[in-house]
């Protein structure tokens, strides 16, 4: 997925020395995610290729969340939480397409929340983790509760 100002919203992160943990200038990224996205979501699912739909509260919109196959901590992609619509409603989530069929951690702010995430091919697997993770208005992540979510 690309903004209109060119900056790819999902790339790896198997280079962590951006600026020596990993972590770099989102500005473009900030913007993208500071508007409302009405817009329909495409994902590009099949055979061994299915999507993942992380629902959250509004406290992580903005919040980048960061996905790796099980046993491969250290190769990660991101995708931030955006405020969509779902029945006229606001709705926030982050959206992982084109996620080979296996065994995922979810990761905020490089520590791992969720192990264990089944992504299955040719369907669309979704997280509940509204009232389970707070986002930068709670300051702390409360991780309570968040291996409790499972996908459906």
């Amino acid at each position: 997925m690309t903004s209109r100002a060119g900056h790819q919203q999902s790339h790896s992160h198997g280079n962590r020395a951006a600026d020596g943990d990993g972590h770099h200038s989102h500005t473009e990224a900030e913007r993208y995610s500071a508007r409302r996205h009405p817009e329909h979501v495409v994902l590009d699912i099949g055979r061994d290729v299915g999507a993942l739909i992380i629902h959250t509260d509004p406290s992580m919109h903005g919040v980048e969340i960061e996905i790796s196959a099980a046993a491969h901590d250290d190769a990660r992609e991101h995708k931030e939480v955006l405020e969509r619509e779902i029945d006229a409603r606001p709705a926030f989530a982050a959206v992982f397409d084109k996620i080979r069929e296996g065994s995922y951690t979810l990761w905020i702010d490089g520590v791992p929340v969720q192990r264990d995430v089944v992504v299955t091919g040719s369907s669309v697997s979704e997280l509940d983790w509204t009232g389970r993770i707070r986002g930068r208005e709670g300051s702390a992540i409360d991780r309570s509760g968040a291996a409790a979510g499972t996908a459906r």
